[in-house]
């Protein structure tokens, strides 16, 4: 089994540093029991759903397509200020039905690197319109000196 345990040596506070403590069951999918915030500027980003920017819906019925056009739905969000997809620390997921998740984590895969941000996972009866498969809102820290650069 792997563990990784919070490094306080660790020289880079500009990253969220995520971890899976001994003693606590290992995440299955492209997560980490938790992170810690680093200095910089928290930005919570609203919860995105599989459209694009002129609300076409991506992947009817595809909960993995879905999941990809969210996290650049995400990316875009962050990259109008500065920050990047390793500036989240932390996400909540809401899908309809459980299946696909597996595919939905390597989905996760291509867009964050480990150690990855904490998450929660919510299965709902429904999103706010029955196309909508998934949603995925997110907690980010820009760091310091892009964030102070953006305001």
């Amino acid at each position: 089994m792997y563990y990784q345990v919070y490094d306080f040596t660790r020289k880079d506070d500009d990253m969220a540093d995520a971890f899976n403590p001994p003693g606590v069951a290992i995440p299955f999918g492209a997560f980490s029991n938790a992170a810690w915030q680093p200095p910089g500027r928290v930005l919570h980003l609203a919860g995105q759903v599989g459209v694009d920017e002129d609300w076409k819906l991506v992947g009817p019925g595809d909960m993995v397509a879905q999941a990809r056009q969210i996290l650049t739905n995400l990316k875009a969000i962050l990259h109008h200020v500065d920050g990047e997809m390793d500036d989240i620390v932390s996400v909540i997921v809401y899908v309809t039905k459980m299946e696909p998740l597996m595919a939905v984590h390597e989905v996760r895969k291509e867009f964050f690197s480990e150690p990855y941000p904490a998450s929660t996972l919510v299965q709902v009866a429904a999103l706010v319109k029955p196309e909508f498969l998934i949603e995925i809102s997110a907690v980010a820290v820009i760091p310091g000196v892009r964030a102070d650069a953006r305001a």
